[in-house]
């Protein structure tokens, strides 16, 4: 890769994990902000809910038309937007606007993942998508828990001081897009190799036309609908900095300062996601052996990652008594975790659950890239991101209700430990699907390399049909698609 391309694709993944600091700063602000504006915590559970479904459904808007046009722009302007809507949150005086404002920002916000997808995937081969995949899945994981260290440490005293940091931000990101270089479509494709050689361009672009070939290929099938469970059980975590608050405020501490370390102890505890390097890189090794590793890899990882997930909930979490702990709240936990066997315990607990679970992130960015030709990822990303987003809404928002029916028999934190559990089960559904794209896969990439081998033959002999991007081919009998 050459050095332009690195640093672009370091660029990419640094400023997509800003959209995720947005999307992670109201949660573990729920207590002041409701205050604040004079409704439940439930109705601030609602604005995530609905601000996750535009967010996906404005993807899909921003990745077809980036599948069609000039990316980088798109790009730029989604990031002005989401950072509009989040300085305006600054200023709103009731529910109604911090609703409006966060829809705002969520429009913006689904540019960013859907065309950033497309770009990152023509950036690099098939060989290291596993691994650049997983540095983009973790910039994404790891803006969300800059989100809620953010927001737990800025937001203590002044719930609006991490939102004007963060608009600021974002119209620096806008600006840091102009740096980077122009990617070609398709650019990264060993099939398509002798096209770019020669000086030619890859000139397909998807159309409605395209939409039935896309969801004939099975595989994309299956990697969509598995993020309506798989988002269920990751958008019900949201409400870990609740948990571990209301554990905090068990032990004596006041709000503040339970917010403050329930932020640190989340992030600290979700370290873990560091660990979807190591199940990108299985992913690319495996799939160099089995065509169908990386679904395999992705499958066993979200399942064996549930019964851990379960005992981290109900581990306990003892630290100093309130009137003995002096200094921030940082040192206090950080003290904590060498001190407290319970709190050890637990981190190791999170470490491993997340690593497992993680391996789901890069492998599904990647299989997408391997099973769909250049022209159809963007638009395919931002399916499966609909689909992701109704699951984490639906988990978002249905917790919330379970927590409330649960507290009539069990009060915090039992009620939102054992919420929390049931939703991990959502993950078995999930591990099936991906055991179901692991079958699929096979047949699928074949069906796409041969589709892109016959249009650069095509563009080599001077055929039309290779320029003007005509060249198709009928889904195959075993349900995958080579168009």
């Amino acid at each position: 890769m050459s050095v332009r391309r690195v640093y672009s694709v370091v660029v990419f993944i640094i400023l997509a994990s800003l959209d995720n600091v947005a999307i992670g700063l109201v949660p573990p602000l729920y207590s002041p902000i409701s205050r604040s504006l004079g409704v439940g915590e439930g109705a601030l559970g609602v604005v995530t809910a609905v601000s996750y479904l535009v967010t996906a459904v404005a993807a899909v808007a921003w990745a077809y038309a980036g599948d069609r046009t000039r990316r980088k722009p798109m790009l730029m302007i989604g990031t002005l937007i989401w950072a509009a809507g989040t300085g305006a949150t600054v200023w709103v005086g009731g529910y109604w606007g911090f609703l409006a404002a966060q829809l705002f920002a969520a429009v913006g916000i689904g540019a960013v993942g859907s065309v950033g997808f497309s770009v990152v995937s023509d950036l690099i081969s098939p060989r290291r998508r596993g691994l650049v995949m997983s540095l983009w899945g973790l910039s994404q994981g790891v803006g969300t828990l800059a989100g809620v260290l953010v927001a737990s440490q800025l937001g203590g005293a002044d719930w609006r001081t991490p939102f004007s940091v963060l608009a600021g931000l974002g119209v620096v990101a806008a600006i840091a897009y102009f740096t980077t270089a122009d990617i070609r479509r398709g650019q990264s494709e060993p099939d398509l190799a002798a096209v770019f050689a020669a000086g030619e361009e890859y000139e397909h672009r998807i159309s409605r036309t395209d939409l039935p070939r896309i969801a004939a290929r099975r595989t994309n099938v299956w990697l969509i609908l598995q993020g309506l469970t798989a988002q269920a059980a990751f958008g019900s975590l949201v409400w870990l900095p609740r948990l571990f608050q209301a554990r905090v405020e068990a032990q004596g501490y006041d709000e503040r300062a339970a917010i403050e370390i329930g932020g640190l102890l989340t992030t600290l505890f979700q370290l873990g996601g560091v660990l979807s390097i190591v199940g990108g890189l299985i992913g690319d090794r495996l799939q160099r052996r089995d065509p169908g590793g990386r679904a395999k890899v992705a499958a066993i990882g979200i399942l064996a990652g549930v019964p851990l997930y379960v005992l981290l909930f109900f581990a306990p979490l003892h630290l100093p008594a309130p009137e003995t702990a002096t200094g921030p709240a940082a040192a206090l936990v950080l003290g904590s975790l060498f001190t407290s066997p319970s709190l050890l315990g637990a981190f190791l607990l999170a470490l491993v659950a997340l690593g497992l679970t993680s391996a789901n992130s890069p492998n599904w960015f990647a299989l997408i890239a391997d099973v769909n030709p250049p022209e159809h990822r963007g638009t395919v990303y931002s399916l499966g991101n609909l689909v992701n987003g109704a699951g984490r809404a639906a988990g978002n928002g249905l917790v919330g209700a379970v927590f409330a029916a649960l507290a009539r028999s069990f009060p915090p934190p039992a009620n939102l430990a054992i919420g929390l559990a049931a939703f991990q089960l959502f993950f078995v559904p999930t591990g099936f699907m991906y055991w179901r794209a692991s079958r699929t896969a096979p047949r699928d990439i074949e069906d796409v390399r041969a589709l892109l081998r016959a249009r650069a033959a095509a563009e080599a002999t001077g055929s039309p049909a290779g320029r003007t991007g005509r060249i198709s081919s009928s889904p195959t009998p075993g349900g995958g698609s080579a168009a």
